[in-house]
């Protein structure tokens, strides 16, 4: 499973593990205001802005905080007690009583950093912290999302106990990537949420519903491509897929406009008037995200989301601080660019991108390489 104990394997599923990908977690937060009430309105566009600009922070934050990965999955069906009853105990200290602390944080924490972010965004709305309280909404969508991820929510989250190795990024990176277009749905009305940790936690056994459906359209897929790399492949695994993966899309957009609501509501419905939306100015540079497929074998997508026209040197460096090539050194446009890297003469092991911005600020990710 996914053990906390190596460094170097801690390091392959931080960087294999990432929910929808930047850009399914981006169309989850950017769709989520379309579900607001009128008397949320005044939150657009400054607020949600925000909210949809940071969707991906949370899976950011691994490079650097080795708290972060467990709250982004939870492999609920390594707990007994759910294979036999289809549920676990929601409160956390009773399941470490049963099961002990180590074994609850390996199987992941999900349901329940969902539940205190939500706590955290409400003392927010609160005070009328207005800016953290975006950034907030960004986290709390980004675990709905992965609640609503069927991979982020089984052990075999990669398809490693059935055969289907690989299966995460081809579902959640790769197939989004080619069908983003498609992933369009209508709002509907929100409601307030009587119960927000039984509902959190229905979220997570709705997602988990899915998970034989996405390894079922991958064997489908695999059936009639003969591989797992080609347009018939993904054709395949969009029509098997499609429909219940917009569908989970739409719940997690509705789900988090509802706890948002509810955050709202609880907080004392606080009113902010367009005027204090004024300071709302989040830091906006480019950024380079997470490179997928990851595990590489063969070639990779490194997207790079430019916010103001500049410079851009993109560097890949090996293990040994070795430069292997230079991607781009030139002026780029705002908006989200994809850079192609192939790997095929790479030899297998940990790889360094480093992004230098014209203005000097580097940042950097790295990769594996299996080829």
């Amino acid at each position: 499973m996914k053990k906390i104990i190596f460094p170097v394997m801690l390091l392959l599923l931080l960087l294999m593990l990432s929910g929808w990908g930047y850009k399914g977690h981006r169309i989850i937060n950017q769709n989520t205001a379309n579900f607001f009430p009128a008397t949320l309105s005044y939150l657009k566009p400054n607020w949600t802005n925000i909210m949809t600009l940071y969707a991906s922070e949370a899976d950011n934050r691994k490079d650097t905080d080795p708290n972060e990965s467990p709250k982004h999955y939870i492999d609920i069906d390594n707990y007994p007690e759910f294979v036999l009853n289809g549920q676990i105990s929601q409160v956390f200290d009773s399941v470490v009583d049963v099961h002990g602390y180590a074994f609850v944080i390996d199987q992941g924490i999900l349901p329940w950093a969902t539940l205190i972010t939500f706590d955290s965004l409400k003392a927010c709305f609160a005070r009328h912290d207005w800016e953290k309280s975006a950034l907030f909404a960004a986290d709390l969508g980004h675990y709905v999302g992965d609640g609503h991820m069927p991979l982020h929510l089984t052990r075999n989250y990669d398809g490693q106990y059935s055969g289907q190795s690989g299966i995460h990024s081809r579902f959640e990176s790769k197939m989004i990537s080619r069908y983003e277009s498609q992933l369009v749905y209508q709002a509907d009305s929100v409601n307030y949420i009587p119960d927000v940790t039984d509902f959190v936690f229905s979220c997570i056994y709705t997602g988990y519903g899915y998970v034989d459906s996405v390894l079922v359209a991958d064997s489908a897929a695999r059936v009639a491509a003969g591989n797992v790399t080609s347009d018939a492949y993904y054709q395949t695994l969009w029509a098997k897929s499609g429909t219940f993966t917009i569908y989970l899309l739409r719940h997690a957009s509705q789900a988090l406009a509802s706890l948002i609501y509810t955050a709202w509501v609880q907080a004392g419905s606080p009113i902010i008037y367009p005027s204090a939306m004024d300071d709302l100015t989040p830091e906006l540079n480019t950024r380079l995200l997470q490179n997928y497929p990851n595990p590489v074998k063969g070639s990779t997508i490194i997207p790079i989301e430019i916010i103001e026209k500049e410079r851009i040197n993109l560097r890949i460096f090996d293990a040994a601080g070795r430069l292997k090539e230079v991607l781009l050194d030139q002026e780029m446009q705002p908006g989200i660019s994809e850079v192609l890297l192939n790997t095929g003469a790479y030899p297998d092991g940990i790889y360094f991108i480093f992004l230098r911005t014209g203005g000097g600020k580097m940042i950097s990710k790295s990769f594996t390489v299996k080829n």
